[in-house]
């Protein structure tokens, strides 16, 4: 538990029907009483008037809500005072809280902080509720609220136990060899040991799904100058986002669009044409298009007629679609996929495939638990380590070296063991008063 008391609003700048302020720490109770009055029952709110204990003026009137210790969301005595969400008004009752004896405002992230060291919630819980804050899609949430309820816990909590066992059966034959009525643990050690490997590498194997989903699914506008990538960006994100001109090469850097498709997050990007360049401009703005293109989920390949094919080896590896541009000024051949922008037509099919690529590619949330390339390192680290420890021949005192490696690598993904290195960096992402 924490000697200091922090205060903060846990709602946005700005005015607003209602802002709440947060309180966490050893003097809630102390503080609230000179505020309120009193104290009010535990986990029943209470409407109060809030008051200047200084001159007795009041600040508001508004809901007070008491949560003493351990029961309560960071672990400590805990309070949340329900005012008007007016400019001044929260910025005169949070001027009062500072000259409050022993009270100061909060870091980012410093309420959830307090929640994990207090146990109320673990490393990957605390990554999910950064998830959803900055959930911008139905899947971006669904696959948060997974991560938030624990659902990554409750299978690291299932391989630890695993784990445990199998380092007991190790310990054991290490202590107990000479005692007859002791488990002969190589009978039962490997497929501990090997069922482990195998859940561990099923989960790895969608891993990357999960985490991409929470980047976002990337899409790149190809093909060469006028030929309808810039007109269909913003077609897409409905809005003038890109310089639309009939002369060739007018986009010269990548200009990004974040949509959401179906629940999906897609990153759209308008990509200089792919020519002979003419200048220095246009040449570095085609080169960072080859570069990105690699890194991209999906292709679209922009054609207006005129002859243009994709450049195999430009698009080779990566899923792409062949868009025909302008179909209401040409005819289209059977492969390609026919738009108009002027029109309409086509666009509501274009998006279909898109949005159907996107969720085979990344899966919709909905069994998620890897989110992080964190996750995955410490699993894949853990799997190598239990793998290592089966290699034929190997003494038991290794193996079990080996195990309490994987162990201490398992712990590390929920919290359980250094992971002081990766705390500043994700508590930084939080708001002031979450």
């Amino acid at each position: 538990m924490s000697s200091e008391t922090i205060f903060a609003s846990a709602t946005g700048a700005g005015r607003a029907a209602i802002a709440v302020i947060r309180l966490s720490g050893p003097m809630v109770g102390a503080a609230v009483e000179r505020l309120a009055g009193r104290l009010p029952q535990p986990r029943f709110a209470q409407y109060a008037r809030l008051a200047d204990p200084r001159n007795g003026e009041t600040i508001d009137r508004g809901l007070v809500l008491y949560f003493p210790q351990p029961n309560s969301p960071t672990g400590e005595d805990y309070a949340e005072l329900q005012i008007h969400g007016g400019r001044a008004v929260t910025r005169a009752l949070l001027r009062v809280l500072s000259d409050f004896p022993g009270l100061r405002e909060a870091q980012p992230g410093e309420f959830a902080r307090r929640s994990l060291a207090n146990g109320k919630m673990d490393l990957s819980q605390v990554e999910g509720l950064a998830d959803l804050i900055e959930a911008e899609t139905e899947f971006q949430r669904r696959q948060a609220i997974r991560a938030l309820g624990g659902a990554l816990r409750e299978r690291v909590e299932s391989w630890r136990s695993g784990l445990i066992r199998a380092l007991a059966l190790v310990e054991a034959e290490l202590d107990f060899s000479d005692e007859g009525d002791v488990f002969e643990p190589a009978t039962a050690l490997r497929p501990l040991l090997a069922s482990l490997i195998s859940e561990m590498a099923d989960v790895l194997a969608t891993g990357e799904r999960s985490e991409r989903l929470r980047d976002g699914f990337v899409v790149l506008l190809l093909g060469p100058p006028n030929s309808g990538k810039s007109t269909l960006l913003n077609t897409l994100a409905r809005r003038e986002a890109a310089i639309v001109s009939p002369a060739p090469g007018t986009t010269r850097d990548m200009i990004e669009v974040h949509l959401d498709l179906g629940g999906m997050p897609v990153t759209l990007v308008d990509t200089a044409g792919l020519r002979e360049a003419t200048d220095e401009i246009e040449r570095i703005g085609i080169a960072r298009t080859r570069a990105r293109i690699c890194e991209a989920d999906l292709l679209l390949w922009l054609s207006d007629g005129g002859g243009d094919t994709p450049q195999s080896e430009a698009i080779a590896g990566v899923d792409s679609i062949r868009v025909a541009t302008k179909a209401d000024l040409r005819r289209c051949t059977s492969d390609e996929l026919a738009i108009s922008a002027r029109t309409g037509f086509g666009i509501d099919r274009l998006l279909e495939e898109m949005t159907d690529r996107a969720k085979r590619r990344l899966g919709d949330g909905s069994t998620a638990l890897l989110t992080r390339e964190r996750h995955r390192r410490l699993i894949q680290e853990t799997k190598d380590a239990i793998e290592t420890s089966l290699d034929s021949g190997k003494p038991l005192e290794f193996v079990a070296d080996d195990l309490r490696v994987a162990g201490r690598a398992l712990g590390r993904i929920v919290g359980a063991v250094d992971v002081e290195d990766v705390l500043d960096a994700i508590f930084s992402q939080f708001c002031i008063g979450k």
